[in-house]
């Protein structure tokens, strides 16, 4: 997907993955090392954050890209397993053609 919007769902896709990761070494700490939930607190918020961030951009790539509304719905369901939105995201770019930039209209010639 060379569109801005699969773009920016390719960089949500990998935020998201990320605050995955973050969120589950906090609570990695939070339950077994430190009992210190500090990891949790800032990790859970950015978490919350990005998820909303690959919605966002979920929604907008589908309308671009004229998904169907099953493959949005899918879309949507792996943002919730970690690690499944960046499996997502691989798995439609594989699938989605490119869509070519609008050309712009020439200008009319105005005869004078």
């Amino acid at each position: 997907m060379s569109s801005t919007a699969g773009r920016w769902f390719r960089y949500a896709a990998i935020a998201e993955t990320f605050s995955w990761v973050g969120l589950l070494i906090g609570m990695f700490f939070k339950y077994i090392v430190v009992k210190n939930d500090i990891g949790v607190f800032v990790f859970g918020r950015v978490h919350g954050a990005m998820f909303v961030f690959y919605l966002v951009t979920l929604v907008w790539a589908a309308r671009v890209h004229r998904w169907s509304l099953a493959r949005l719905v899918v879309g949507g369901a792996a943002s919730i397993p970690p690690f499944l939105g960046l499996l997502f995201e691989r798995w439609v770019a594989k699938r989605t053609p490119d869509v070519a930039p609008a050309e712009p209209e020439p200008a009319a010639a105005t005869a004078r």
